[in-house]
Parts: structure tokens; C-alpha cells; sequence
């Protein structure tokens, strides 16, 4: 099966309601992506929540070993993995509250992509959810 994301103005509109996001595999090492996007997109209004379990704390806030020990409602669940983790993240995310699973760029998973969907869940994968934020005019 090919991905399927929502279509821009979609995604644009997740991006606009959007306030919590868990970001999977963010390092606390300012030289990776995943602590650059997840610092831009702090700056820009967003709590970030890090989901790591190699790590106390990113970006000021308090990381968590994986999904289901966040409390509260998550927005999106952004993943800084390789695509062969995303199976078992897709099943992590399925039993929490989040509404957006979200794979960054280069990150594709047809096992995972058809679980999600098959429960009636928003996916958007292989997008950097720092481009689609300038894309939508907000940055």
C-alpha cells in the first residue's frame, strides 16, 4: 500500500490547533536534527515533550521513557526513529491519547501506516514537521 497523507491544508490546519507535542527520539545533542526542529518548534509556541529513555531532560523539559508515560492529551507524536521502529511505536500510540502520528522525513513504514489507518487514525509520514510549520505561513 502507498502512504497517504492528508492533504497541506490539512496537515496546516493540525499544525494551527496543535499544542503538545511528544517528540520520539529526540536527542538532547544540539547538533541533531531532531533537537533543532523540536527547539524551532518550542520557540514557536509549542510544549515539547521528549520521549527518550537514554535521557533526563531536553530543551528544559522532563523526558519520558515512551509514550504511555505522558499524561494529558498529546497532539501530535513526532518520531526521530528509524522506519523499522515505527510498528511498534504505531502500536504504543494506538493505546494512548494523541491524535497525529507523525514520522519525519525519510521515515516510512507501510506495516505501521496500515495499523494506524485501519483504526481510524491520522498518519503523515516522511515530512519534517518543521517545513510543513513554514509552509503553512506560521514560521
Amino acid at each position: 500500500m502507498t502512504i497517504l497523507n492528508p492533504e497541506r491544508s490539512e496537515i496546516h490546519q493540525i499544525l494551527k490547533q496543535a499544542k503538545r507535542i511528544a517528540v520520539v527520539g529526540l536527542s538532547d545533542n544540539p547538533e541533531r536534527t531532531s533537537y533543532q526542529i523540536s527547539e524551532r518548534m518550542q520557540q514557536e509556541g509549542y510544549t515539547i515533550i521528549p520521549v527518550n529513555p537514554k535521557v533526563d531532560e531536553v530543551l528544559g523539559e522532563k523526558a519520558v521513557a515512551k509514550l504511555a508515560d505522558i499524561e494529558g492529551h498529546i497532539d501530535i507524536v513526532d518520531i526521530f526513529r528509524k522506519s523499522e521502529f515505527l510498528p511498534a511505536l504505531a502500536k504504543e500510540f494506538d493505546v494512548i491519547d494523541a491524535d497525529v502520528f507523525w514520522a519525519q522525513s525519510g521515515i516510512v513504514n507501510d506495516e505501521a501506516y496500515n495499523f494506524l489507518k485501519e483504526r481510524g487514525h491520522t498518519v503523515i509520514m516522511d515530512r519534517c514537521i518543521m517545513v510543513e510549520y513554514l509552509l503553512s505561513g506560521k514560521g
